[in-house]
């Protein structure tokens, strides 16, 4: 009998310790796992911001030459439009492209 009660408890012993090392490596595996997680979050993020920066700029650059477009155009068209001394006349662009920029 006492034979079986050490057998018993060498039994629960080893699945005690069975039980430490599969916790042991479970906790391992899903710390690896967080880890790995942020890093991919990581990359992802700072793939996005790359992006988004570079489609910001485009989109600025468009802007700018949308707006120079639009400046010549207008000039072109008070150039056409309007018959003024050459003086009085470049005052007048100098003054409608300072209006236009917001350079007062």
């Amino acid at each position: 009998m006492r034979d079986v009660i050490e057998k018993i408890i060498a039994t629960e012993s080893e699945a005690r310790v069975a039980i430490e090392a599969a916790t042991a490596e479970a906790d391992s595996i899903l710390n690896n796992a967080q880890k790995m997680g942020r890093e991919i979050l990581e990359r992802a993020r700072a793939e996005a911001q790359i992006e988004a920066d570079k489609i910001l700029e485009s989109k600025v650059e468009a802007a700018e030459r949308e707006k120079q477009n639009l400046l010549a155009k207008a000039l072109t068209k008070i150039e056409s439009e309007i018959v003024l001394k050459p003086e009085t006349r470049q005052q007048a662009v100098d003054w409608i492209v300072r209006c236009i920029c917001n350079q007062r």
